[in-house]
């Protein structure tokens, strides 16, 4: 039996309202047994309320994988703009009590 190429392409489309995207400063991960939830925030200086701008739900195969995704995007960035980009040691997390609410 003669094995056919198949290739699995998906075609994905972006509308112009999602390619405008969202910005954010500030990510809060939660997670339960099946699932992880990413809360994507803006905290403005001055505002002591913010509201959660975008929320991904992943299960943690996926979020292994876009673990995985960022590190070697990240690892490319770092080759591309050489030295002088902060390690992850240096990392100083934000500080002030921002707590997520589901």
């Amino acid at each position: 039996m003669e094995k056919k190429n198949q290739t699995n392409e998906i075609q994905v489309e972006l509308t112009d309202e999602v390619a405008q995207g969202i910005y954010s400063n500030l990510a809060i991960i939660s997670h339960s047994s099946s699932e992880f939830i990413l809360d994507f925030i803006r905290v403005v200086p001055g505002v002591s309320k913010v509201k959660v701008k975008s929320r991904v739900i992943l299960t943690p195969d996926n979020a292994k994988r876009l673990l995985y995704a960022l590190q070697d995007n990240i690892a490319k960035f770092e080759s591309q703009q050489g030295a002088g980009t902060a390690k992850f040691e240096d990392f100083i997390p934000p500080m002030g009590g921002v707590q997520g609410e589901a």
